[in-house]
Order: structure tokens, then sequence, then C-alpha cells
């Protein structure tokens, strides 16, 4: 199945060559997010927050066809 995976602020490095950081992933059903965002080669630990379909949910949520996936890093500053 088809998921979409956008990248934000400094997780864009995990997607070079991609369009403003969106990528677009074919997982097996029953994947869940955790497996999706590691097919796409990206570094989970460095995931701060996750969202699917605009929604923050766990890296244990099982995705179904279409869904999209938002990746935010910890935001630092000071």
């Amino acid at each position: 199945m088809r998921i979409e995976i956008r990248l934000y602020a400094t997780l864009r490095r995990f997607s070079p060559g991609a369009q403003e950081g969106t990528l677009f992933i074919d997982v097996p059903q029953g994947a869940t997010a955790a497996e999706a965002i590691a097919t796409a080669g990206v570094d989970a630990g460095q995931v701060h927050l996750l969202m699917i379909n605009g929604r923050n949910s766990p890296f244990e949520q099982t995705l179904v066809e279409g869904d999209r996936i938002g990746l935010f890093p910890a935001v630092g500053g000071g």
C-alpha cells in the first residue's frame, strides 16, 4: 500500500532529492508507522512528534492505504 511521509525541519536531511521533504513509499498491508519510517530510511531516534493524518500517533499505529505521516524533530532554542 502507498503511504506519504512528510519530513519537517532538520528531518528533511533524510530525504535528499525529495520535493519539499515529501516521500511516497510502498509498505505491506498491516505495516506500522515505525516500519514505514524505517523503510523510508529515517532515523526514528530523531523523531520527536509523529502525526498520522494530522493526529498525534504512536509509532506502533497500524497504517492503512493513503495515510499521511508527518515527522517532526525536537525543537531547540534558548
